[in-house]
């Protein structure tokens, strides 16, 4: 009686679930305003661009209606709450960063498990007892302020702090006595993307004019002004040290070297892929150029007294290291680590020596070498996956490092230069078991032959008979390298079967430069190339179908999947593009998007404007055409790319897909681009994201 009253509570599960699938959802209607922008005599229509005024009533009451099909939609999962559990209680371990030494102290960061920010611990030594030095969840009664920048004096007297509101770019900057951890009276404002370096008991930074009221989130964000405050200070004393009127999309940043001795400027400009460097003594009037050309990059690694060392892509698209000396009166720049066949990422000072970080095929080795780039060793890490180098002091004899990989939460081990050797200074424990399951790499042809580099985990034991839900993640632009990482999230979908895959498109770094400008530009349909060709041979191959396939990308990623969702809506079966630069037209035209002009092109060149028009989510959405069941992803604070990109392409995806498949919108409120949001709200996402993915791939999920 018992087994049979079960089956029939389970059937009628079954059959209501079966009802809400067959349930063709009701959008709300979203008003058109005829428009149309003309390009080089070829007229455009652009019906929905009312919506990129953010603050309009009518933008927030679309919002309020689709967040009611968005919320009735997720509610009606039957195991949405159980995924949330599962999530929540992987979430629940101790979580440490790198520790660092300033004045007397060392200083570490740790999450206690389901914290909404993590704090900032310090202590003397490793065996006293830390204090808590500052804690971010203290900003704000819900946890979405975060803290984005910190930064020390010399002597560790001050520090400064960056905070940010509900996710948004713009950070407000505080001063604190570090011995006595008392607030002074300092607060500056309209800072976005700035660090602070120190000289003396002052910082340079840099600022943007004070926005529109009412538009912080949409204003275009040019000439940005460097800046000078001395601590203890009003801003509006701050001295103004530079500006440059006749070149507003100009970056230019003013930083100070470890013994405050050198002062750095660097110069980059849209349209052009590196930056200009000077450099000169503090005190001397004027900056001496180190390169003319602003198609290199060059950034400054550290100085002795005689020499400084620099990473340069000139002439070496996988990046080396030269040095020049300092007193010299010409910069006569020598190789010290000529460019390998591998790329390089990352060069410290410590100890006298080179502490450098190399990846090949996307996972990082460390290796140590002599001032004078003779080799000396290879510090062994545990597996192939990504590192971290965390360095003090130029002088110090030790430092730490940290590991992680798809299966490897992170690890902390600290290098000592005079034993030369390593040992584990903080272990990640949760609740997952990595000898489970299968990491492998492969190379895969993409449309033109060029061999793409993908990771695929799954469960040990799966059969791959091409009837295992996956899940496809990418990026591909601006030079970011997607490496391996451990996501807590993922698990959920490995220990259900799920396949995990993450395709190395070109547009990133991962081989260096020229893989770099394989995807931007005119040949970014490479990046929608390769990432076809990724889900083409996880199907071919047999781990999946496409009616079992999950595709991902986030921010220049959403661009991705909203473009590959037009090009080949076969072949998916669910998509999630979030936080995406849709409209490829208009994004030069908010905030920060002009600075993307590097990387994409812009509308307002005639060549560039077709090349964009091809490819444009916003622009390329058919008619009759079965597009997957679709959950696009912004958020209300989102000051990089504005929201407007997502609203505008889901009214008109609602508007021209006819189909049975849902198409919503989960806007979350309070939150930005994705940085510092509260754990809270990470864990909400991530369970309705998942919920999305598996219920309309046909998965029942299975729990601890």
């Amino acid at each position: 009686m018992f087994m049979k009253k079960n089956i029939i509570i389970l059937v009628l599960l079954l059959i209501t679930v079966s009802a809400f699938s067959q349930q063709k959802l009701k959008y709300p209607e979203t008003k058109k305003v005829s428009h149309v922008d003309k390009y080089f005599g070829k007229e455009v229509r652009d019906d929905y661009q009312w919506m990129e005024n953010l603050e309009s009533p009518e933008v927030k009451a679309w919002i309020g209606k689709e967040d009611k099909v968005t919320n009735d939609y997720l509610s009606k999962i039957p195991y949405r709450d159980k995924i949330r559990d599962r999530l929540t209680s992987l979430w629940n371990y101790a979580k440490y960063s790198a520790p660092y030494k300033k004045g007397e102290y060392y200083y570490f960061y740790k999450n206690e498990g389901l914290q909404n920010q993590s704090i900032l611990y310090r202590q003397k030594s490793f065996d006293s007892e830390p204090e808590v030095f500052l804690d971010p969840n203290d900003f704000s009664t819900d946890g979405t302020a975060s803290l984005q920048t910190l930064s020390f004096s010399k002597d560790a007297k001050y520090c400064v702090y960056g905070i940010s509101k509900a996710g948004s770019d713009w950070n407000e900057f505080f001063v604190m006595d570090v011995a006595t951890k008392t607030k002074l009276n300092d607060h500056l404002k309209w800072i976005k993307f700035s660090g602070a370096s120190w000289l003396g008991d002052g910082f340079f930074y840099e600022r943007y004019d004070e926005p529109v009221e009412g538009k912080e989130l949409s204003s275009k964000n040019v000439s940005p002004k460097i800046f000078f405050h001395n601590a203890g200070t009003d801003q509006k004393d701050d001295l103004m040290i530079y500006e440059d009127k006749d070149n507003p999309d100009h970056f230019t940043s003013i930083y100070v070297s470890e013994d405050e001795i050198y002062m750095f400027m660097s110069k980059s400009k849209v349209g052009v892929n590196g930056n200009m460097l000077f450099y000169k003594k503090v005190g001397d009037d004027s900056f001496k150029s180190i390169n003319d050309d602003y198609d290199v990059s060059i950034s400054v690694v550290n100085n002795t007294e005689d020499e400084l060392f620099l990473t340069t892509n000139k002439d070496a698209p996988k990046s080396k290291l030269v040095k020049f000396n300092l007193n010299e009166p010409d910069v006569v720049l020598k190789d010290v680590i000529p460019e390998t066949e591998n790329v390089l990422n990352q060069v410290e000072l410590c100890g006298n020596k080179l502490i450098t970080m190399y990846s090949k095929d996307v996972t990082d080795r460390l290796y140590i070498f002599n001032l004078d780039g003779t080799f000396e060793k290879e510090i062994k890490l545990p597996a192939l996956g990504t590192a971290g180098i965390s360095i003090s002091r130029k002088s110090d004899n030790d430092f730490f490092y940290t590991f992680t990989s798809f299966v490897t939460p992170p690890i902390i081990f600290q290098y000592s230069l005079l034993k030369n050797e390593s040992v584990v200074f903080k272990k990640a424990e949760l609740d997952f078991n990595s000898d489970d399951y299968v990491t492998k790499q492969v190379f895969y042809p993409s449309k033109d032959g060029s061999k793409i580099p993908m990771f695929i985990m799954y469960k040990k034991g799966i059969e791959l008979n091409g009837k295992n839900p996956a899940w496809l993640y990418a990026y591909g632009g601006f030079e970011y390298s997607l490496q391996p990482y451990f996501s807590i999230s993922r698990i959920i979908f490995l220990e259900n079967n799920g396949i995990i895959a993450l395709a190395n498109l070109r547009g990133g770094s991962e081989y260096g430069e020229e893989w770099h400008k394989a995807g931007m530009l005119e040949k970014k349909q490479n990046v929608f190339d390769d990432f076809i060709a990724a889900a083409e041979y996880l199907i071919n191959e047999k781990y999946t179908s496409s009616d079992k396939l999950a595709i991902e990308g986030a921010s220049n990623g959403g661009l991705l999947i909203g473009a590959v969702e037009n090009q080949r809506p076969e072949l998916f079966k669910v998509a999630l593009p979030m936080i995406g630069v849709m409209d490829m037209l208009r994004f030069q035209k908010f905030t920060i998007g002009w600075a993307w002009v590097t990387e994409y092109g812009s509308s307002d060149d005639s060549t560039q404007f077709k090349n964009l028009f091809s490819y444009s989510p916003l622009h390329n959405i058919r008619k009759n055409v079965n597009y997957p069941a679709t959950m696009i992803f912004t958020s209300d604070h989102d000051d990089r790319v504005v929201p407007a990109h997502s609203f505008k392409y889901t009214a008109k995806l609602q508007e021209t897909y006819q189909g049975d498949n849902p198409i919503i919108i989960r806007i979350e409120t309070n939150a930005g681009h994705g940085f510092g949001r509260p754990v809270k709200k990470v864990i909400d996402e991530e369970t309705d994201k998942w919920a999305f993915t598996f219920y309309n791939l046909g998965v029942t999920p299975i729990y601890k």
